[in-house]
């Protein structure tokens, strides 16, 4: 029998993402000056990986290391300063805190609004709409403008949309750490049901060494926007571990 040959799902060549800081300057002197001088912070930088269809790609490193910008990136919020970024047609949807609500619209309209930026219909939103709201477990909330929400509040309801309207990409930022205990456990739940789909690719960025060793089948190490190793879960998140511990 020949080897079988997996198809990825994702692949990012050669990626670099550049953040310009502008320096300090008063409001007089930026009037008169024809250029305010700003430098370039490199937050991701040369980065290149793949990850198969189905899937599930955990990526840890320390904080400012650009897993979230890089994550952020991979979704479409922004397009890189260099190289590619290949989803293969896939869809994608984004699980973060303070990406993709509006503040001033309610929990329910934020559904709506999501779901039709993720690429379903509205029929298709509105019949998963009821189930989404059972699953946030926010009451009355729902009807209320999101700014009005606690950190705990924003990643219930950011889960539950992204859980209910299901796409081929998944891409998770820290949301599974955030609430109380009894939605971190059944949020898990959720996430592993939702991963057993062969189909289905994941890359979840989390500081959680347990997650990550429990869920993924691949780990990458971000240190300072670079790649510093990728491979077998245990082997990646022990070197991590003691690096960590220096």
């Amino acid at each position: 029998m020949g080897r079988e040959i997996r198809e990825n799902a994702i692949e990012v060549k050669d990626v670099s993402i550049n953040y310009r800081i502008l320096n300090n300057t008063t409001i007089r002197g930026s009037f008169f000056k024809k250029k305010n001088r700003s430098e370039i912070f490199q937050a991701v930088k040369h980065m290149s990986f793949e990850v198969e269809k189905g899937g599930i790609l955990g990526i840890i490193g320390k904080n400012g290391s650009g897993k979230s910008t890089l994550l952020r990136s991979i979704a479409g919020v922004f397009s890189p300063n260099e190289g590619v970024i290949d989803l293969k047609n896939h869809s994608v949807s984004l699980m973060a805190l303070g990406v993709g609500f509006k503040d001033t619209l309610s929990g329910r309209e934020n559904i709506l609004l999501s779901g039709m930026l993720l690429g379903f219909r509205e029929d298709e939103i509105q019949e998963k709409m009821q189930e989404i709201i059972n699953f946030a477990e926010i009451g009355d909330f729902i009807d209320r403008p999101v700014r009005t929400y606690s950190s705990g509040m924003h990643s219930k309801l950011a889960f539950a949309i992204t859980a209910m309207l299901e796409t081929d990409i998944m891409l998770i930022d820290e949301v599974l750490s955030v609430g109380d205990e009894r939605f971190k456990k059944k949020s898990l739940a959720k996430m592993k049901e939702l991963i057993t789909d062969k189909n289905r690719t994941v890359i979840i960025v989390s500081h959680n060494m347990d997650t990550l060793q429990e869920l993924c089948n691949k780990v990458m190490w971000m240190h300072d926007g670079e790649k510093r190793e990728i491979g077998e879960p245990e082997e990646v998140l022990e070197h991590y571990a003691r690096f960590m511990e220096r």
